[in-house]
């Protein structure tokens, strides 16, 4: 598997790293957008019904665009790392370092991968809390729809933008360190 990824990613190299920048894109501006446009919008909604079925919705809708592009961003992730030979050139056979500034570079790449993993986790509790905000208004209970619908907007997007952006940040470091 190792060398089928290291060749896969030596025969398509542009197009894996675009494939993950424009999924990191994708998922950390929709997030951007969700946030700081379209929620400023949904609380201008007199209704309360109206505007938790307006959040329920457009959250939805955000999840069912970046979920494919999270999951792409996690497969080509996998194949850079492996692919551009991070533990190769920072550890031996036995797993001894043998090269101080490349075992540096190889942490960074676990340290971005924990974080997209960690988001990633984050999207499914969002998710999960959405369909859960769903059914309750489904049963016409807006108090308990606000109150799983609030935590995904006041905690759980923002930490989701603030690691998107320390994840892409750290891809740019990674792509000039070598």
């Amino acid at each position: 598997m190792k060398d089928f990824m290291i060749e896969l990613f030596a025969d398509y190299r542009t197009q894996i790293v675009f494939l993950h920048v424009i999924s990191a894109v994708v998922w950390v501006g929709g997030m951007i957008a969700m946030k700081f446009a379209a929620h400023p919008s949904f609380v201008q909604i007199e209704s309360p019904l109206h505007r938790l079925e307006r959040i329920s919705q457009a959250l939805q809708r955000l999840f069912m665009i970046v979920l494919p592009f999270v999951i792409i961003l996690i497969i080509t992730a996998v194949i850079m790392a492996v692919g551009l030979g991070f533990r190769a050139a920072a550890v031996d056979a036995n797993g001894h370092v043998i090269d101080t500034y490349a075992m540096h570079i190889y942490s960074l790449v676990h340290v971005k991968e924990s974080i997209w993993m960690l988001m990633s986790a984050n999207l499914g509790m969002m998710i999960w809390r959405r369909n859960k905000a769903q059914k309750l208004l489904e049963k016409g209970d807006t108090t308990g729809a606000k109150k799983a619908l609030e935590l995904i907007g006041k905690y759980m997007v923002p930490v989701n933008i603030i690691l998107g952006i320390i994840a892409i940040y750290l891809g740019v470091t990674l792509r000039n360190a070598y």
